[in-house]
């Protein structure tokens, strides 16, 4: 399972950590990703949004 934003679409993230004496290696920063139900209709569906989508109310909006 991808750890993707249903809602917005954010993913994951890569960078360059960089040490004091300049040694470089690549750095992952995830999504801070939630599982909620929804309601489809009659039917619930889980689906994974962010917290600033959960934030916003936009999983409200999506039924």
């Amino acid at each position: 399972m991808a750890r993707i934003c249903d809602i917005c679409g954010k993913k994951a993230q890569k960078g360059m950590k960089v040490s004091h004496a300049h040694n470089r290696s690549i750095k992952h920063s995830q999504p801070n990703l939630k599982t909620i139900s929804v309601k489809v209709g009659t039917n619930s569906k889980k689906i994974k949004v962010c917290t600033r989508c959960l934030r916003k109310g936009v999983a409200a909006a999506v039924k």
